[in-house]
């Protein structure tokens, strides 16, 4: 009998502290008894903090603070986090999530996807880049490609299906975990998760 407890993971491929927190969210698969659902949720970055170009200063230092951070995370890890030059939209990474986790190679992907983007070395709003990595990965990108010619016919709804769900459980940013419909938000809010998930006696 499964008796491991759904802990939803809400994510965007563009946010550097999902990137902090994706090893550490799979880690708890192994730590306890739970199974992971990645759920995408977009974040609509010009909507809080202004477009790039004409941001109030108090909007451009509260961001560039935000990126100290995580990269100040991210270099006690040793990973890498160069701050984007524009506002990306991860649509198209997500479409190609949604390929690769239907071969059963989401994982493989997703870290490619993060690695890749967050050293400013994968242009997450081209197909074609997207297509070599499923291609590395060993997933038929032939879905992928169906869903860029034509969202309206699955990849649209199905992202929309997920942006349903994210306001059903009142979710305004990622990461989000959700447990037991309690709400965590943000890398350093994973203690007060694990935390929970002790409390219900989830540990292995």
């Amino acid at each position: 009998m499964d008796t491991t407890v759904e802990l939803k993971f809400y994510f965007a491929y563009t946010s550097p502290f999902t990137y902090l927190a994706y090893a550490p969210a799979r880690a708890l698969e192994r730590s306890h008894r739970v199974r992971l659902r990645f759920i995408p949720h977009g974040v609509n970055i010009r909507k809080v903090y202004g477009d790039m170009t004409d941001r109030a200063h108090r909007d451009q230092l509260k961001v560039r603070y935000l990126y100290l951070d995580a990269r100040r995370f991210a270099a006690e890890r040793g990973l890498t986090i160069l701050p984007p030059k524009k506002i990306y939209s991860a649509r198209f990474a997500f479409y190609g999530g949604m390929c690769a986790e239907d071969q059963g190679l989401f994982h493989p992907y997703a870290e490619r996807v993060f690695e890749r983007f967050w050293k400013r070395e994968l242009e997450v709003e081209d197909p074609a880049a997207l297509t070599a990595i499923l291609r590395e990965t060993g997933a038929d990108p032939a879905p992928f490609a169906r869903y860029v010619a034509d969202e309206e016919s699955e990849a649209k709804p199905r992202l929309k299906a997920c942006f349903a769900e994210a306001d059903r459980d009142h979710v305004f940013g990622v990461p989000t975990f959700v447990i037991d419909g309690e709400l965590f938000w943000g890398y350093d809010r994973m203690d007060w998760l694990v935390r929970k998930l002790d409390a219900m006696a989830l540990r292995r």
